[in-house]
């Protein structure tokens, strides 16, 4: 006979910390009280996990996979071939990867003629300020995916969703780069905790060019 594998029912915050970092419920309950619940826990840095008393190198690394894949599962997209004709199409697909991350991440979107998904890649890490955007990391993938258009997509860790001066300027220089390559940037999507800001409607992008015309921010 093979052996009897207990069925996990449904458990609290304390209870799931506890079998996923193997601690004590005593100790898992600790931990949650000392960086304010669940959720701070699972946005912290994996260096400022590490130094948490109890959690360490190893159990630091498993607690930023756990977060990682929860927000990979997290509001999947429920047609991922079906086209992306807004913003909010955008962001279904964009935000998930982005919730909560310590760090500045760029993700884009790529799409054929016909604004259907071809591939989702996170493209550069910063850090908790800032990320560095080179125009080349964005359209060798287009190239190479024979993608029409891009959707990019970053996330402020500060929690405030709105455009920096940089993100501005970045944006220009991407949507002019895209233009000469015959690849239209239709969106720059900026991710704050709770909100989000489309770069189209700022005005911060061409609404001009065909694949455009029909977006919607």
């Amino acid at each position: 006979m093979s052996p009897s594998i207990p069925v996990p029912t449904p458990a609290g915050d304390i209870e799931l910390l506890a079998a996923l970092l193997g601690l004590p419920l005593t100790a898992a309950a600790t931990l949650l009280d000392r960086v304010g619940g669940v959720t701070a826990l699972l946005r912290a840095h994996p260096a400022d996990l590490a130094r948490l008393p109890g959690v360490g190198a190893k159990r630091a690394v498993r607690l930023t996979a756990a977060a990682q894949l929860g927000r990979r599962l997290a509001d999947p997209p429920e047609d991922t071939r079906a086209p992306v004709l807004d913003a909010r199409g955008a962001h279904a697909h964009l935000a998930p990867a982005l919730h909560g991350l310590p760090d500045e991440e760029l993700h884009a979107l790529y799409l054929d003629r016909r604004n259907r998904p071809l591939e989702r890649r996170r493209l550069t890490v910063g850090s908790d300020r800032f990320t560095v955007v080179d125009p080349r990391q964005i359209f060798r993938p287009a190239v190479s995916l024979g993608a029409a258009a891009v959707v990019l997509a970053h996330n402020h860790p500060s929690g405030d969703p709105t455009p920096s001066p940089q993100d501005r300027e970045v944006t220009r220089r991407v949507a002019a780069a895209g233009r000469v390559l015959g690849v239209t940037l239709l969106d720059h999507l900026v991710m704050g905790h709770g909100g989000w800001v489309s770069m189209r409607e700022t005005g911060d992008l061409d609404t001009s060019e065909p694949l455009a015309a029909n977006w919607t921010a």
